[in-house]
């Protein structure tokens, strides 16, 4: 059976630092809301009892793809508890829209979309927390994606909460580089130490992101991009980055924007979403079951 499944964007509407853990990781706390814009797979099922990547990524060995290893950890959990189909199989194609580095959650939502999905036509009957915790081990933001809620997260990310923001329009655009998590957190002049608040309380704040200035700092392509930006509406960076937005009350404000973008600006226009894309497929598969 062939199936197509969306893989959503997220957005960091804020991202605050508030500490640093011995075990080198960053403590933080982060508004997450979905984008009805993302990537999109397609899934075929089969009896063949192995996993293929119809769209491999180059450079990428299909075994440290997350969409893999998302299908073969499915695996193995629903082998282990005897809910395995005999000889499951599945062929996947990645239809890729979202950028790498990009602070979109990209390889993350794929691979929630792939854990969501094998489950309903495998039938192997996980429940959503497990498999959020089978996606912990393959990315923090996982957990989010496979809920597909509207969320604020704490810890590293692994405490989640629902929560209900204003679903805006959104100008997404990418400023052409690619930043890595890890060094933007490696970086000295970050700002780790911004007070831990009730959700209650920063909703009611201007929203910030703790990474802007360091990322602005060592890429000048996202400095020039939020300065566009901030002349039309307010305007954040997403995770890490490079990704920044900017919101709009409206469709036709956001879209008026982006027309009047440089033509070195690649954008979208979407709408967020408190209930992820992904969900909403879910449960119509399942009415009509």
């Amino acid at each position: 059976m062939i199936t197509t499944w969306p893989a959503p964007a997220k957005l960091n509407l804020f991202l605050y630092i508030t500490g640093r853990r011995p075990d080198g990781y960053h403590n933080l706390q982060t508004l997450f809301q979905f984008l009805d814009h993302g990537d999109t797979l397609e899934i075929t099922t089969d009896s063949s009892d192995s996993i293929t990547l119809l769209t491999p990524l180059a450079g990428v060995p299909d075994e440290e793809n997350l969409i893999v290893r998302a299908a073969q950890a499915l695996k193995q959990a629903a082998a282990a508890r005897g809910t395995l189909p005999a000889n499951a199989g599945a062929q996947i194609a990645l239809e890729k829209r979202l950028p790498m580095g990009g602070g979109l959650g990209g390889g993350s939502s794929d691979a929630a979309t792939v854990l969501v999905a094998l489950n309903h036509l495998w039938q192997t009957q996980l429940s959503v927390d497990e498999l959020a915790t089978l996606g912990v081990a393959l990315g923090a933001d996982v957990p989010v994606f496979v809920r597909g809620h509207a969320a604020f997260a704490e810890g590293v990310g692994e405490q989640i909460q629902p929560a209900k923001p204003e679903e805006k329009w959104y100008l997404v655009a990418h400023p052409g580089v690619s930043i890595a998590t890890p060094d933007l957190f490696r970086d000295p002049e970050l700002t780790r130490n911004s007070p831990i608040r009730t959700l209650d309380e920063l909703l009611q704040r201007p929203f910030h992101n703790d990474c802007e200035a360091v990322a602005r700092k060592r890429f000048r392509e996202v400095d020039a991009l939020l300065s566009w930006l901030l002349e039309y509406a307010p305007s954040r960076l997403t995770g890490t980055g490079a990704c920044v937005f900017a919101e709009f009350n409206t469709e036709s404000d956001a879209r008026q924007v982006l027309e009047l973008a440089p033509k070195w600006i690649c954008g979208f226009v979407a709408r967020g979403l408190n209930i992820s894309p992904l969900q909403r497929t879910l449960s119509g598969l399942k009415a009509y079951a």
